[in-house]
């Protein structure tokens, strides 16, 4: 039992130097991180330098503000090797492997889009953001403003996501696409144009 409390007390102790570098790493200050957090100042320095033990409820905010998951505060950084290990997330029912690392900026995923998705009808939604899509197996459409696009395998499509869209498989099988996600808009340069608009 004394053993299990050291080892809480060091993963404890390990947050405020990993919660420095992440805030370092994005060039945000203290004052910038208490404003998007709503944590005081003095908390945030004490968190850092050790003085102040990590709860869940200072955590949670901060994750959500640095744009990392729990584990990456509170475990080991990850060693020199290059491989990526996705963790899946299920979102929207969709199944989503991050394919990158580096938190906030540009992001890449293996989305898996399972058959008749989604449920209950089509909703077209906007957010922050851009987004490309690779299709590497299935058929899937993409309902983009007034716009109805069929994707085979190997096209391509990009869009702005402030335009209303919803991905949808017709099914019968599930759908493979690799996505590149720009919160902030970022902007890649390949498009699909619809079938039959010319060359």
């Amino acid at each position: 039992m004394v053993g299990m409390s050291d080892d809480v007390d060091a993963v404890v102790q390990a947050v405020g130097p990993r919660l420095r570098a992440l805030r370092q790493q994005r060039d945000t200050t203290l004052t910038q991180l208490s404003e998007t957090t709503g944590i005081s100042v003095s908390t945030l320095s004490r968190l850092e330098s050790g003085q102040r033990r990590a709860t869940l409820e200072l955590l949670l905010p901060l994750t959500r503000a640095l744009q990392v998951p729990l584990d990456q505060l509170l475990d080991e950084p990850p060693s020199q090797d290059p491989r990526v290990q996705p963790r899946p997330v299920l979102r929207n029912g969709m199944t989503m492997l991050p394919l990158t690392r580096r938190p906030g900026g540009l992001q890449a995923y293996k989305m898996i889009m399972p058959p008749g998705h989604p449920t209950g009808g089509v909703e077209l939604k906007t957010h922050e953001g851009y987004e490309w899509l690779y299709v590497l197996n299935g058929r899937f459409v993409l309902f983009l403003g007034d716009q109805r696009l069929e994707l085979t395998p190997g096209e391509v499509v990009e869009f702005d996501t402030h335009v209303p869209h919803a991905l949808t498989n017709p099914g019968p099988a599930p759908v493979e696409l690799l996505a590149l996600f720009g919160p902030q808009g970022e902007r890649m340069h390949v498009r699909a144009r619809p079938r039959g608009s010319g060359d």
